[in-house]
């Protein structure tokens, strides 16, 4: 009786591995053959990278690492970084709707297909030297 549930799960198994290819491959058809989705993807994989160069970038004037050696000062590190990233990110989307809102108020064009293009995610214009510290609580 066992011999027959493995060979059925064993069918089962090969199978939906076979169905995985064929979704794969649909997929990866659909992929070349559409220049939108490569788009967006690209744009996606772009802002993921320029958040972690964002958080590179604040770690330790992008020199550093976290050492902590245990598990709570290393999150409580991350928790820190991630809150830096945060307040940088929040800091540039303030200021980059000022800077649309005074170039509309002087009558400059903001075209919206061309401000879908600005990231909040840059530091260039933030120095980043020094150390980021939070009291540790009684």
């Amino acid at each position: 009786m066992s011999g027959c549930v493995s060979s059925r799960s064993g069918g089962t198994r090969l199978t939906l591995r076979e169905i995985g290819r064929v979704e794969r491959t649909l997929f990866i058809i659909d992929w070349l053959l559409d220049a939108d989705m490569q788009r967006r993807a690209q744009v996606g994989l772009n802002k993921g990278e320029a958040h972690h160069a964002l958080k590179n970038a604040l770690r330790i004037g992008r020199q550093g690492e976290i050492r902590d050696r245990t598990s709570e000062g290393q999150h409580f590190r991350m928790a820190g970084l991630n809150l830096l990233a945060a307040i940088v990110i929040y800091w540039n989307t303030k200021h980059l709707g000022q800077a649309v809102t005074s170039r509309r108020r002087e009558g400059l064009d903001c075209l919206p297909n061309l401000l879908a293009h600005i990231s909040p995610l840059g530091w260039a214009h933030i120095l980043l030297t020094g150390e980021y510290r939070w009291p540790k609580r009684a």
